[in-house]
């Protein structure tokens, strides 16, 4: 609305099976900004990203509102409500590499939110994000499913009633 077309940010993600797929969002950043932070991962993409936000961006990540679309790669099955956070391939191919369990991600659909997600904040190391997601892979309950479904709620409420995105959520 407030920065021009496209609307939508379309990102190719690794899902189930290193299956391909385009995952949707609400654009949130300038035009462009994924070319000038591609090579970017970690603390420093949290850092260089601020700089990119549009005005209306900011609020809808801080709100995480930008995610809703992502509600159609759950219904086309690309994506489940909860799991792993989808990874660009070129990240994952890295961190695969890095990290030799990082491929058991792909044995579950990745996620709108997930157990590293409710737990940890932006800046929270790869290697311990993996650690959640495989908690969350080993588990799979319905108890904390639900669990994380009422965290990542409450998480968005609190986000909404500040207003801005923390580190720390």
């Amino acid at each position: 609305m407030t920065s021009g077309r496209p609307i939508l940010y379309r990102g190719e993600r690794v899902g189930r099976g290193g299956r391909v797929f385009t995952m949707l969002k609400f654009r949130t950043l300038k035009h462009d900004a994924e070319e000038r932070l591609g090579p970017y991962l970690g603390e420093e993409l949290v850092r260089r990203t601020e700089d990119e936000f549009t005005a209306l961006g900011k609020w809808l990540k801080a709100t995480q509102l930008d995610e809703l679309p992502q509600f159609l790669n759950v219904l086309r099955g690309d994506m489940s409500l909860v799991g792993p956070r989808p990874i660009r391939p070129v990240f994952f191919e890295e961190l695969a590499h890095e990290l030799p369990a990082y491929w058991q991600r792909l044995t579950v659909r990745p996620g709108l939110t997930g157990l590293a997600q409710v737990r940890r904040g932006y800046e929270t190391s790869m290697a311990e994000k993996l650690a959640h997601d495989l908690e969350w892979i080993a588990d799979r309950s319905v108890r904390l499913y639900l669990r994380t479904v009422w965290a990542t709620g409450w998480r968005v409420v609190k986000q909404s009633l500040r207003g801005s995105v923390s580190p720390s959520d």
